[in-house]
């Protein structure tokens, strides 16, 4: 994510939140340009310190998403701050999206915009809103929203559909209307992802990326692209979830990604002796992952070679 970052931008910085001490050595050892590593002791507060038994390791750092928000404005006073997953990689310049925010407006938030199966059986469990690229700044209306979400996550944030609550997540889908200065995001070229990609035809031009929405034929570059669920099983295979990714998508975005990856794991194990490639091994916790996990393994469905 960060070295895509690198190729269409020199105006940024990253803060990298590591969540265990090998990741934060490593990163720090690296010492990349425009990067600052914040350990967790850097930034665990009392209220999350006091939560943090109760929640898996997924849940955990859902919980932190809007603490380590708050720790970038508080520590090193910057002005505005954009919260990206680290499973994005970049296809242009996203100051393209943070430009639509116009005077008055506080806060960016970008839709799932899911395809039309994904819509029925995702929107009510996951949420209108994705927590992918979200943008604050120094406004008391941000600030207000930024706060309301960090005590709500400590109150309840959880991997489960429960009482209108999803892990950090659902709680955005009340801010367009509960709060002054929301703009969802309206440059489909940022928040492309498994779970909309059948909505759109992808064309490869001159080395660029445009998707072209396939209802009203308006054309977007490709800003960004979010890798949920991609996980590699060797160096040689690599598991897409369950949202179908077509022939043509594993070509021209899939492929250099992942082989990316591969390379980069290669990189850290061979320069750092304490780290070990973890290839995914699927896990049969219940009879519905045992299903699951044998309709892959027999039909290969969403496995890509590369």
């Amino acid at each position: 994510m960060i070295e895509s970052l690198r190729k269409y931008s020199d105006d940024f910085h990253i803060y990298v939140f590591t969540f265990d001490d090998l990741s934060c050595n490593i990163l720090r050892d690296m010492n990349l340009n425009k990067v600052t590593v914040i350990s967790l002791s850097d930034f665990e507060t009392e209220k999350l310190l006091a939560v943090k038994a109760s929640r898996t390791k997924a849940e955990y750092c859902w919980t932190c998403t809007p603490w380590i928000i708050k720790h970038v404005f508080e520590k090193y006073k910057v002005q505005e701050c954009t919260y990206i997953d680290s499973d994005l990689m970049f296809y242009d310049n996203p100051l393209i999206l943070l430009d639509e925010m116009k005077p008055g407006a506080t806060t960016l938030i970008t839709e799932h915009r899911y395809s039309k199966l994904e819509k029925i059986y995702e929107e009510k469990r996951a949420g209108k809103f994705c927590v992918q690229f979200i943008a604050f700044n120094t406004s008391s209306e941000s600030k207000k929203i930024l706060n309301k979400w960090a005590n709500q996550c400590i109150d309840w944030c959880y991997n489960r559909y429960e009482d209108g609550k999803f892990g950090d997540q659902k709680y955005l889908d009340e801010w367009p209307h509960k709060y002054k200065g929301v703009h969802i995001l309206e440059n489909e070229g940022g928040g492309v992802a498994p779970w909309n990609v059948k909505k759109y035809k992808f064309i490869e031009k001159d080395g660029e990326i445009f998707i072209e929405k396939k209802k009203s034929k308006k054309i977007f570059k490709l800003v960004f692209f979010h890798f949920q669920s991609l996980r590699l099983k060797d160096d040689t295979t690599a598991d897409m979830g369950w949202h179908y990714i077509n022939r043509k998508l594993r070509k021209i975005i899939y492929s250099a990604y992942i082989n990316n990856l591969i390379d980069i794991e290669k990189m850290l194990a061979e320069n750092y002796s304490d780290y070990t490639i973890h290839y995914y091994t699927p896990r049969n916790r219940s009879f519905r992952d045992l299903i699951k996990n044998s309709f892959k393994r027999i039909t290969s469905f969403n496995i890509c070679k590369i």
